[in-house]
């Protein structure tokens, strides 16, 4: 870990293919399993299912991962290139361990390894005995460049998407889309072809668009200018009742309307919360407070970034007896509970799924007459933005924060945020520092926890104050760090 610059964390390992080695991805996949055996989650004999995205470099890990798989005396399951949520539904209905090799939506010079318990994804609280496991890589399996030189191949294909397929047709039913159009940009999401055919499983016609023979770095949470731009111009044709996609992985979902708008991921997930009639919702602070003024949910619980967070809170809240999700900003929603609505039920994934927020947002706006942007009207009028500060080191984002924490009020004034949006009214440090104003603003500021970044993120009444409030304040944040 320390030597090859790749990085544990909550979203397993990352880091630059490169530095990537099969040696380097084969030790990980044995620390894993030591540790899954300490939790009688992994014993010799059992099996463990693997798939990945459409990077170049996946393959090759793959390999790597099932080579370790087979050192550790255990069988490799290949899924086959498919979404992370098809793995998991497919491995927590069979107790079974999987890891994911993915960069999400990182450059495809980067890649990583996901790795899931028996039941569900890792949590901040395996991190650091998974990081104290002593491994031993075995003599002559690798040359001096780390490369594998065992005779190890991928296992024959086990095709899992259509059971993922039928999870959603046997909820939804197989004319819930009916009378839709629905375009799917395709570039290279790994899941782009079973978003096609899910749609059409219930229905609707499945337009698929600018699909990519390369790697293309789509973020749902910060999305392209040139991905607004197509959105845009495909809308123009007025052909579609929406325009969907996914990140790399597939567990991120990306919404625009007919007019080819991206929607922001909290704002979806506060629309599928909503259909499926949660009691409970977990999201991260900086998820857009139009979930509170909703009034739907009895319980709200507001958590640091991050899925391991979302996923601990929540199931503490399916637990307490309630109909329990968590979503973040980024578009990922997790079910905790069992969902039943018009007789079906759906079970419960705590990981992250593109598709269920995707159907449920159509699904809701058929009363609305195939209009997402009439269903997100009856929503509270609360407008989020987001941006970084750029080569600003972690340490120094908290020495900022903490300064300015310490002496709020005079900083405040010297920065101009009382003067343009009212008297201070509450600040909360789940993560970062958020400070909500006088006039309903919200300004929150949190260091990166991957790079070298301060975040900032701001909320207001109009998405014109939001456009402003932005602009505003990344000029006013970037001159105070400098």
């Amino acid at each position: 870990m320390a030597s090859s610059g790749v990085a544990f964390g909550t979203s397993g390992a990352r880091g630059l293919v490169s530095s990537m080695t099969d040696s380097l991805c084969f030790a990980y996949t044995v620390g894993y399993l030591k540790y899954l055996a300490t939790l009688n989650e992994f014993v010799p004999g059992k099996s463990v299912a693997i798939a990945g995205d459409l990077r170049p470099s996946t393959p090759r890990i793959l390999r790597a991962c099932a080579a370790a798989i087979t050192y550790m005396q255990g069988k490799p399951v290949f899924c086959g290139f498919v979404p992370t949520p098809a793995l998991s539904l497919y491995a927590f209905a069979r107790e079974i361990p999987s890891l994911m090799v993915t960069g999400s939506h990182i450059p495809s010079d980067r890649n990583g390894i996901k790795f899931n318990r028996a039941h569900g994804e890792f949590l901040k609280s395996d991190e650091t005995p998974m990081r104290e496991q002593d491994v031993t890589l075995p003599k002559n399996w690798f040359d001096a460049s780390g490369t594998l030189k065992q005779d190890i191949s991928l296992p024959s294909i086990t095709d899992i998407v259509p059971d993922y397929v039928a999870r959603y047709r046997n909820f939804f039913g197989s004319d819930a889309l009916s009378g839709f159009t629905v375009g799917v940009y395709q570039h290279s999401a790994v899941g782009r072809d079973v978003l096609v055919t899910i749609i059409e499983a219930l229905g609707g016609k499945a337009v698929p668009l600018a699909r990519s023979s390369k790697f293309v770095s789509v973020d749902t949470e910060a999305v392209r200018a040139e991905d607004i731009a197509l959105a845009h111009e495909w809308a123009s044709s007025h052909t579609y009742d929406a325009i969907v996609t996914t990140d790399g992985d597939s567990d991120r979902p990306l919404v625009a309307d007919r007019y080819g708008d991206w929607m922001r991921g909290d704002v979806l997930g506060i629309l599928t919360a909503q259909y499926l009639g949660a009691t409970a919702v977990t999201t991260p602070v900086n998820s857009n407070t139009a979930l509170e003024q909703a009034v739907f949910a009895k319980s709200i619980r507001r958590t640091a970034i991050g899925s391991p967070f979302v996923i601990a809170e929540m199931m503490k809240a399916a637990k307490d007896g309630f109909t329990s999700v968590g979503y973040e900003a980024n578009g990922g929603f997790l079910l905790a509970s069992d969902i039943e609505k018009n007789g079906r039920t759906l079970a419960s994934l705590p990981t992250r799924d593109a598709v269920l927020p995707i159907l449920c947002a159509l699904v809701a706006s058929k009363k609305y007459g195939n209009n997402l942007t009439k269903l997100l009207a009856t929503l509270p009028s609360r407008f989020t933005r987001s941006d970084r500060v750029a080569e600003i080191p972690t340490y120094q984002s908290r020495a900022k924060i903490g300064a300015l924490r310490k002496n709020i009020i005079p900083e405040l004034q010297n920065l101009g945020f009382l003067e343009i949006c009212g008297a201070l009214q509450d600040v909360d440090e789940t993560d970062g520092l958020r400070m909500t104003f006088e006039n309903g603003d919200i300004i929150h500021l949190r260091p990166s926890g991957n790079a070298p970044e301060l975040r900032v993120y701001v909320e207001a009444k109009t998405p014109k104050r939001a456009d402003d409030l932005l602009t505003l304040g990344m000029e006013r944040i970037a001159k105070w760090c400098a």
